[in-house]
């Protein structure tokens, strides 16, 4: 799957997340929700930044058992929005492995490349 395929995976899994249909599309690990209550986030505002986000990291394959990638949204108060989604194309799902609020400390000010 290439990062034009992965981005429109993802954006297609989030659309469809909002509908609350019959399945979920969007999954969250442990790791996580634990992460959103620390930095007070709420999901359906991360699942909805994932609509307009990008892939600003794509991890190579086989390295974990899902194609993965680091995105990058915005919430509804403007402040930017890290997650990791696994892909799970075989379920039609997406895995968020992690999200977070980036630091200034560890990244520029686009919140695209690290320091």
């Amino acid at each position: 799957m290439d990062l034009l395929q992965k981005q429109t995976f993802i954006q297609q899994k989030a659309t469809e997340s909002l509908g609350y249909g019959e399945t979920q599309k969007i999954l969250w690990s442990r790791h996580a929700i634990i992460e959103l209550v620390n930095d007070g986030l709420r999901r359906s505002d991360v699942e909805k930044a994932l609509i307009d986000g990008e892939i600003i990291e794509d991890y190579p394959e086989g390295h974990r058992p899902l194609p993965d990638c680091l995105t990058l949204g915005v919430l509804p108060d403007e402040r930017p929005v890290h997650c990791v989604i696994a892909i799970d194309t075989a379920n039609d799902r997406l895995l968020v492995v992690t999200v977070y609020v980036p630091s200034g400390e560890r990244w520029n000010d686009d919140w695209r490349t690290r320091k």
